[in-house]
Parts: C-alpha cells; structure tokens; sequence
C-alpha cells in the first residue's frame, strides 16, 4: 500500500510511501488519506495528526498517468475527499516535509496547522505551467500569506522556492536539518497529549471558522475551472509533452 498509518502515543500518522514513483499521488492514495484523517478524527484516543513522506521526498504531487486515467470529476473524487478532510479536521495536522513538495505537495500544507522543512526541501505550485490553475484554495491562501507579488510568482510563474523560503512566507514554522524533521514534528504533535483536546478542538474551529467557508467556495470554483482546464487544448500539450519528455510549445496558443 502506498499510504501507511498508524497511532502511536496519541499521534496518527499518514505516510505517503512511494518512494520509485517520487510519491506521486493517485487517485487511491487521496482516498486512503482521506479516510485515515476521517478515521483520526473520530478516534477518541489521537490527539494529533502527522502527515509525512519518505526521506528526501514529500511528494512530486499527481501521478500525471493515473490523473489522466481518472480525472476528478466532481467534489466527490477522492482528491476533493482528501481535500475536505483535511480542511474539515479539528484536531492538530502537523507535516513534516523533507525534499520535493509539489503541486498538492504543498497547497495541502497551507491547510495544517505545523510544517516543519528540512534545509533540503524544494516547493512548487506549477499548475499554470501544466495548463491548469491553482487547486485547494490556494489562489487565496497563498496572496493572504505572501502578498500579490510574491504569489504571482508563486503561481504563475510557478517558481520553486526552499524551506528557508517558506518559512519567510509563512507556509512552515522552521527549517531543520533532514533527519530531525520527523522526529521534531513527531514531538511537537505529542505536546498535544498533555493539554485538554476539547480546548484544543475548539481553539482551533475558532482560528479557523472565519476563513473556513470562503476556502470551500474557493476550492469549488477552482476545482470547476481545473476540471475545465484539463480538457484545453494547452493542458493536452503540456501533459504529452510531459510524457515525451520535452518542453511544451504554447506559442500557437493566444
């Protein structure tokens, strides 16, 4: 199985475990991951939630081969499942990001609660450049924490960025070395076995409340739009190339 769980001292941790492939994501692993967080969330013995890769990769993002064989067709795909619990989660999500986070790799971070990245990390949001647009309420959170300019950067131009880098912009609290990521997040997610999980619980409906109904008619209208993109002319070009390994050509595109 290419997602492992299991609860440990409080914590459920989600493992993306698919290391030849980059950890790419299908369709199956947004499933298993949205079930494991629905699962957490019900378990009266989790505390917190951890979410991490394998080292020296988080995730390049979609499997592009298993997207384009089952593109998400309404906001009951499992990619819009995974996306919902996780937005709909009321205990902690703590991530811990060591290599490449790409695409969803790092819009889901923008919806937990600590992101802890190592000095190796590289992040990117290069959906434009796919043909695509920005997915899981990225178009808004990313200019709320960084300002047009820098998410135009971000997300148009699609340029990666470091961990450095994203602790400047507001996505993770700290940058560690590789190997003390996970267990620096792990420790931070059991700090919560010692305090009161309802005040907890409702701390963090209360931080997150005010935002949370524009992120899901944000994430509806994207994922309307995504849905459109991914049948466009540009997105067929950018996806062939992808698999003929070259350079997409836009310039017949106006």
């Amino acid at each position: 199985m290419s997602i492992k769980t299991a609860t440990l001292n409080g914590v459920a941790t989600i493992e993306i475990a698919r290391p030849e492939k980059k950890n790419a994501l299908t369709q199956a692993m947004y499933q298993a991951m949205a079930d494991a967080i629905v699962a957490a969330q019900d378990d009266p013995a989790v505390r917190a939630v951890l979410i991490t890769g394998q080292p020296g990769i988080f995730t390049s993002g979609n499997d592009i081969e298993d997207f384009m064989q089952r593109p998400p067709q309404s906001m009951d795909s499992p990619v819009f499942r995974f996306m919902q619990a996780l937005l709909g989660c009321d205990k902690p999500v703590v991530a811990a990001v060591t290599g490449a986070a790409i695409g969803i790799g790092t819009t889901l971070l923008l919806h937990c609660d600590f992101v802890y990245v190592s000095d190796e990390s590289r992040l990117a949001m290069p959906f434009v450049g796919l043909g695509l647009v920005p997915e899981f309420a990225s178009s808004l959170v990313v200019p709320e924490l960084m300002g047009q300019r820098r998410a135009a950067e971000k997300l148009l131009l699609g340029d990666p960025f470091t961990g450095e880098q994203a602790v400047e912009c507001g996505i993770a609290n700290a940058v560690l070395p590789a190997a003390e990521v996970v267990p620096h997040a792990r420790r931070v997610a059991e700090r919560f076995n010692a305090l009161p999980p309802g005040a907890v619980r409702d701390s963090k409906r209360l931080m997150r409340g005010p935002q949370r109904d524009q992120l899901m008619k944000t994430m509806a209208v994207e994922a309307e739009l995504f849905a459109q993109r991914l049948r466009s002319p540009e997105a067929m070009e950018a996806f062939q190339a992808f698999f003929q390994k070259r350079q997409p050509d836009f310039s017949q595109f106006s």
